[in-house]
């Protein structure tokens, strides 16, 4: 493949989910799942990935939710055991890219001060020619911009590259900006994908 590929993280290359803590902490999943749903949700969570450190969002968290303070306040010393590990599938594909001279780059809303154990835990990620990490920038996907920095810091052209990410909001916002995007599934679907982007015709 020629061109360019940008992968997300999380839920494409690498299994995290809150509630592979959280079990052990509630004992009772009906109690777990109106947690997650009401405090530790995606909205409390992605303002890490915006900018906030954990400590930070905890003290507005408990706040805002203080029947779930004590449960929140775990969120920091949990947050590495909320991993299920790679998802093997798209390691290979991932690596095969690599073989082939594909440059690899990835797009990824995640905490800054979180990304460094990432970096130490999945060595994979040294495969990227470059990694733009959402906390770092203080902007977060879907909004274009960080898009636009990834882009700009590596000198690519937007038709040049394919997107890959589990959120369909986040695949529609690389496609408005010119680049071919596939919605994650699973990796066999999107060795399929990646191929008959590969075996399209050229229009020159």
């Amino acid at each position: 493949m020629k061109k360019n590929v940008i992968f997300d993280l999380g839920g494409v290359l690498i299994d995290w989910n809150p509630r592979y803590f959280y079990r052990s902490v509630f004992n009772d999943d009906a109690r777990m799942e109106d947690f997650l749903s009401t405090c530790c949700n995606s909205e409390w969570i992605v303002a890490m990935d915006a900018g906030l450190t954990a400590k930070e969002n905890i003290a507005r968290g408990q706040k805002s939710c203080p029947k779930y303070a004590r449960e929140l306040a775990l969120y920091d010393e949990g947050w590495h055991h909320m991993f299920g590990g790679a998802i093997e599938g798209t390691v290979e594909i991932l690596k095969d890219l690599k073989k082939a001279g594909t440059p690899l780059y990835a797009l990824t809303n995640w905490s800054a001060e979180k990304f460094p154990w990432a970096k130490k835990n999945f060595p994979f990620l040294d495969l990227f020619e470059g990694i733009v990490v959402s906390g770092e920038e203080k902007v977060i996907k879907p909004n274009p911009e960080i898009y636009k920095r990834l882009l700009a810091r590596y000198n690519l052209k937007a038709e040049d590259c394919v997107f890959i990410d589990d959120n369909a909001a986040n695949v529609e916002a690389a496609r408005a900006l010119g680049m071919a995007g596939i919605r994650f599934t699973s990796p066999a679907r999107l060795k399929e994908e990646l191929s008959a982007l590969d075996n399209r015709p050229s229009h020159k």
